[in-house]
């Protein structure tokens, strides 16, 4: 995978950009540097939610990097992001609302949607 966004070239430019080699990553993660090479070079799937919190801690990610780094696994792994599923199965309402909005609801919608979210966040 040779897109600029793809979940390789994101932990690999982050882990770069700290100085940490692939080795020590490796070792912090306990697995082979041949392994983190391989997820590196796209060879293999993103890892599983454990191990991406693990990297997310090495890397000293953001939440918005985070969120990133999952997106970016997800969709390396042709599904949903890793951190979403459990969320969803956990409320009838969520479920029955994504099934509502794939029917009808538009960008702008959601859009508007996470500009409410936001703001209830804010406390306003």
């Amino acid at each position: 995978m040779d897109d600029i966004f793809s979940f390789e070239k994101f932990i690999a430019d982050k882990r770069k950009k700290l100085g940490i080699t692939l080795r020590g990553m490796a070792a912090e993660l306990g697995i082979a540097p041949a392994y983190l090479s391989d997820i590196e070079k796209g060879r293999r799937y993103p890892p599983d939610m454990d191990r991406l919190i693990q990297i997310a801690k090495i890397l000293k990610l953001t939440e918005d990097e985070k969120h990133t780094m999952f997106d970016l696994a997800g969709e390396g792994k042709n599904t949903i992001a890793p951190d979403l599923p459990e969320y969803i199965m956990s409320s009838k309402k969520v479920r029955v609302a994504l099934r509502k909005a794939r029917e009808v609801a538009t960008e702008e919608d959601w859009e508007k949607f996470i500009e409410k979210l936001n703001r209830k966040q804010q406390g306003g």
